[in-house]
This record gives C-alpha cells, sequence and structure tokens, in this order.
C-alpha cells in the first residue's frame, strides 16, 4: 500500500518497477524540512500534485503575497467603483441644483412680469377712472354733463325692415361666373394690393379730410362713414370721425353708434392742450375697429357749433388720430369753409344729375378763388342716387376734370339707399371697390400737404 504521507513516490516506484532512488543530502535537507514523518525535521505540508510542482507562487510558499495582491486588487477597484459613484452623485447633485436655479429664475421672471403687469392694469385703471372723472367735473362747472341719447328710438328703430344686399343675387353670379372665365384673380388681388399699401402709408402729422356738399341729399354723409369705415380697416393708428354739421345729422347712426353724450361744441370748451389720448377718447364714441366718432349734435334742433370752437377742436385732436374725416355741412356754410381750407384733402359730393353738375362747375370756379392747393386736392364724388340716372357720366367726368379736380364715381347701391347702419359686407362688391379707391386718392392727395 503506499504511503499517505509520501504516496507520489511510491507510485512512481512501482511504475518503474525499481526502488525509490535516495535524494541528495541538500535534497533530503530540504524535503526533510518539511516532513513530520522525519526524525528531527520540521513539520512539512503535503506534496504539490502530480503536474504542477509550482502551483504556489515563485517564492511564495504559503502564497500569502498573490493573496495580498488579489486584496489590493480588489481594494482598487472598490476605491474605483466609489469614486464613480461618488463622481455620478455629485454631477447628478450639480444637474438638481441647475434645474432648481433655473425654475427660481423662471419663477422670478414669471413673479416680475405679473408684477409689471399688474401695475399696468393699475395705472390704466387709474387713466381710466381719471378720464371718466374729468368730463363730470370739468363741465360741472360751465355747463352741465349733459346725458346719454340714443341713436335711434326702439320704437322708430323697429320700423326698419332687415338690412338688404347692395345687388341682386343674380348680379353677384353672374359677376362670379364671369370673373371664373376671366381669370382676372390675379389682377385684382395684385389691385388690392397697391390699394391697401397707399391706405397704410405712415403719416408724420395727423391727416384731415373734409368732406361737404353744395346740395342736401347727395350722400355727402354716406361718403364719410364710408372713408372712415375704410380707414378704420386698412389703418393701425386711431381714426376719428367728426361730425361738424349740427343740424341733425346722420352720421352716428350711418356709423352704428347706439348713444351720444358729448358733441363738438361741448369739447371745444373742454379740451386743453395736456390731455392724453386715453382723456380724449373718454368725451368720444367708439366705433367698431380702430374707429371713434365725435357727433356735432344729440338729435336736437338748434345745436350750433362756430369756427372758433370748430378750430379749438380740430387744432387739438389732430395729433392723436393718424386720420380724421370731417363730415361738414354744406357750402357755402362759415364751418365748411373754414374745414376746407384747413384740410389736407377735400371731398366734394354731387348727385349724379344734370343740375348736380351744372351747380358743381359753379362751386369749382369759387374754389378758384381761395389758395392753390385747395382746388388741387378736392376729389368730387359723383354719386349715383337712382339705379339708371339720367345722365352720361363719362362726360360729365371729362367736364369737371377739366376743372382741375379729381372725379370719382360712387355707383347705385341697394343697401346704401335703404338707409340706416352701414354694414360693409352687405356692400356690392363694385361699391367696395370705388369706396376703397376713393379712400386711396383722397389720402394720396392728403400726403402731398403739409
Amino acid at each position: 500500500m503506499p504511503n499517505g504521507d509520501n504516496w507520489q513516490s511510491d507510485v512512481m516506484r512501482d511504475l518503474r518497477g525499481g526502488t525509490p532512488q535516495q535524494p541528495a543530502p541538500e535534497q533530503q535537507q530540504q524535503q526533510g524540512a518539511g516532513d513530520p514523518g522525519q526524525p528531527g525535521s520540521p513539520a512539512q505540508g503535503p506534496a504539490p500534485a502530480y503536474g504542477y510542482p509550482q502551483q504556489q507562487a515563485y517564492g511564495d510558499p504559503s502564497g500569502q503575497y498573490q493573496q495580498q495582491g488579489y486584496a489590493g486588487q480588489q481594494q482598487y477597484a472598490e476605491q474605483q467603483q466609489y469614486g464613480q459613484q461618488q463622481q455620478h452623485a455629485e454631477q447628478q447633485q450639480y444637474t438638481e441644483q441647475q434645474q432648481h436655479y433655473a425654475e427660481q429664475q423662471q419663477y422670478a421672471e414669471q413673479q416680475q412680469y405679473a408684477e409689471q403687469q399688474h401695475y399696468a392694469e393699475q395705472q390704466q385703471h387709474a387713466a381710466r377712472q381719471q378720464a371718466q372723472a374729468r368730463p363730470q367735473q370739468a363741465p360741472a362747472a360751465r355747463r352741465g354733463t349733459p346725458d346719454s341719447r340714443p341713436v335711434l328710438d326702439k320704437r322708430i328703430a323697429s320700423a326698419a325692415l332687415k338690412p338688404r344686399r347692395g345687388e341682386a343675387f343674380s348680379a353677384r353670379a353672374l359677376r362670379a361666373v364671369r370673373r371664373t372665365v376671366a381669370s382676372s384673380a390675379a389682377r385684382e388681388v395684385a389691385d388690392t394690393a397697391a390699394t391697401a399699401e397707399v391706405l397704410q402709408q405712415a403719416v408724420t402729422t395727423g391727416r384731415q379730410i373734409a368732406v361737404t356738399s353744395i346740395r342736401g341729399g347727395s350722400g355727402k354723409t354716406t361718403v364719410a362713414a364710408l372713408l372712415t369705415a375704410t380707414y378704420a380697416h386698412y389703418r393701425q393708428d386711431p381714426v376719428l370721425a367728426v361730425e361738424a354739421d349740427p343740424a341733425l345729422g346722420s352720421l352716428p347712426l350711418r356709423l352704428g353708434a347706439e348713444s351720444l353724450r358729448w358733441t363738438t361744441g361741448d369739447l371745444a370748451a373742454l379740451v386743453e392742450p395736456q390731455m392724453s389720448l386715453l382723456d380724449v377718447t373718454g368725451y368720444l364714441v367708439q366705433l367698431p375697429g380702430n374707429a371713434w366718432l365725435l357727433p356735432g349734435s344729440q338729435g336736437q334742433v338748434g345745436a350750433m357749433l362756430d369756427t372758433k370752437g370748430y378750430e379749438r377742436v380740430m387744432v387739438a385732436l389732430r395729433r392723436y388720430f393718424g386720420v380724421t374725416v370731417v363730415d361738414c355741412e354744406t357750402l357755402p356754410a362759415e364751418v365748411a369753409r373754414t374745414a376746407l381750407s384747413a384740410a389736407q384733402a377735400r371731398v366734394l359730393t354731387v348727385p349724379a344729375t344734370l343740375e348736380g353738375v351744372a351747380s358743381t362747375r359753379a362751386v369749382l370756379e369759387w374754389m378758384r378763388n381761395l389758395p392753390r392747393h385747395v382746388l388741387a386736392s378736392t376729389v368730387v364724388v359723383l354719386t349715383e342716387v337712382t339705379p339708371h340716372p339720367g345722365l352720361d357720366l363719362d362726360k360729365a367726368t371729362e367736364e369737371l376734370t377739366a376743372a382741375g379736380v379729381t372725379v370719382a364715381v360712387l355707383p347705385y347701391d341697394r343697401h346704401l339707399a335703404a338707409g340706416g347702419t352701414i354694414r360693409t359686407d352687405l356692400l356690392a362688391r363694385a361699391t367696395r371697390q370705388s369706396a376703397t379707391r376713393l379712400a386711396a386718392d383722397v389720402f394720396q392727395l392728403s400726403q402731398k400737404q403739409r
């Protein structure tokens, strides 16, 4: 049986078939140093396994240094992992701090913006209260605060029929077919864009446009209302309509105002140079869009407006509004003549009749005595008051143009002829185009004057 302490030597001896060789004295000494079976030798552990005589580290019989090296690598790896975890935690903390700082900044900006909005609202509210208080305090010492009156009595308004369109359905359908066949949409768009460019030109000082006539029933107030609506539609600055015709004028009704309080004569006694736009609009009637109205009367007979009062109002309001359309009295009234002289452009409405053209020639001859620029910046509007006027419009236009003025034609429109509030969406297409071109021509003439 092989020896349990040195079984490898026994196996080798049996395989070789001989006695085991005696090791050298140095080997015996080395072997005896770890063989507990040899007398006088220190204890020796079991021999290395077959084929792995150097399983343990060279020069490290007990594997202590190898274990220490592995432990160092393990410790280094743990330190690396801990360092990465620390770095990731720091980055995450930094990101959270940045996000928290950004949220604080955003919250601070929102708070600041909210405070600014609140302050602006308070300022506007205070200014609005001040503007509302002024009309009640200032006139109290002079003539008292007038009561608000409706433009049209409810019982009378109930008698009105549903507004009609400016042209019949058959005419609209025929025009649509012609437009499709002729393919004129591109040209119409180009013309509309060119007209809009003229109407949107900036102004250095407010432009005043006076509208007058030589007799009643010529469409003077209708033209003034159409010009006001056109400028308010195309322009970004405020537009003002002034009724300088206190003799029961219908401009508020045509523009769709519901009630009236302050008139041109009242404002002449109240207006002050230091007033702001917010103060001034407290006395005006706000219209749809960016337009305002200063009526000439409250529907009462006997309202008066003198030349000095008109001049005071127009000089004070000129700097607040880009365009001011003035509905004047019929010629040769004193205020109408003052308005024609002070305005940058003038519109003279004439009924498209034989009598109207003949009277207009006489008025143009009278206007030659005024400064030269007055006649050059005047547009004569022939208004068709009936569907089939007994007048050759081309010959009439040629005759009036020879007098040195621009001539335009406002065609007959069922919606305008019915009276009441003007709704631009119900106007005939030809009427809208004529009104827009007229507004552009008049505004372009006003830009040439100081």
